[in-house]
């Protein structure tokens, strides 16, 4: 799928209205094609003052791979908790499951100038502050580095800083990111850390979202 100028617009039609999903851009490409899949629309909308995260997953079928495309706009606090509802969804309907599905978030791929995808399958979000016992790497709105500790690196030094560090125990390692932060941040986010930290780790750290 070809994309205009900064960003793709998805275009569903419903009873004759037009919506757009803006969708985030990358020049990295995590995973380029996606067979057997049903689409999941997120848009943004307005109601007076508040920001809206409008789902429509009419044509989403459960044994299948499911592609989130949401608009870039919405911030975390509200995207990530109808996220959560639909992996919820997927993973309890037992009766048409398959093993081998997986859910991707989409964006725009500036090499390839066309639709890319990052995989989140594995991850589990939760909306609240995470125990004082897990090892909090933080990222915050509107900063190109992540809080490890008491500091300040980049994205691509995460698993380096970890194993350098003489623990007694050994913590979980968990991602705390601004719930203020905009989808597009997020997603920018989340292929770095696709492609430099989460791919050597065996089990995926729980994502929260506060």
């Amino acid at each position: 799928m070809k994309y205009l100028s900064l960003f793709i617009i998805c275009l569903l039609f419903s009873c004759g209205k037009k919506e757009d999903v803006l969708l985030p851009k990358s020049n990295i490409t995590i995973v380029k094609d996606v067979q057997d899949l049903s689409p999941i629309y997120i848009f943004f909308k307005k109601e007076g003052k508040d920001t809206i995260a409008d789902v429509n997953r009419k044509s989403s079928i459960i044994s299948t791979n499911w592609i989130f495309n949401i608009d870039k706009r919405l911030p975390l606090k509200v995207v990530i908790p109808e996220v959560m509802k639909l992996q919820e969804k997927k993973r309890a309907d037992s009766a048409h499951k398959n093993e081998n599905a997986e859910n991707y978030y989409s964006y725009a791929d500036s090499i390839g100038k066309n639709l890319a995808f990052v995989p989140f399958t594995k991850v589990y979000y939760k909306m609240e502050r995470p125990n004082k016992d897990n090892f909090v790497v933080y990222f915050k709105k509107g900063r190109k580095q992540v809080f490890m500790g008491n500091r300040e690196i980049k994205t691509t030094q995460i698993l380096q800083n970890f194993y350098s560090i003489k623990f007694q125990k050994v913590p979980d390692l968990v991602f705390v990111f601004d719930k203020n932060m905009s989808y597009e941040e997020y997603i920018r986010y989340k292929i770095l850390l696709h492609k430099y930290v989460t791919s050597n780790l065996d089990r995926l750290p729980v994502e929260f979202i506060f």
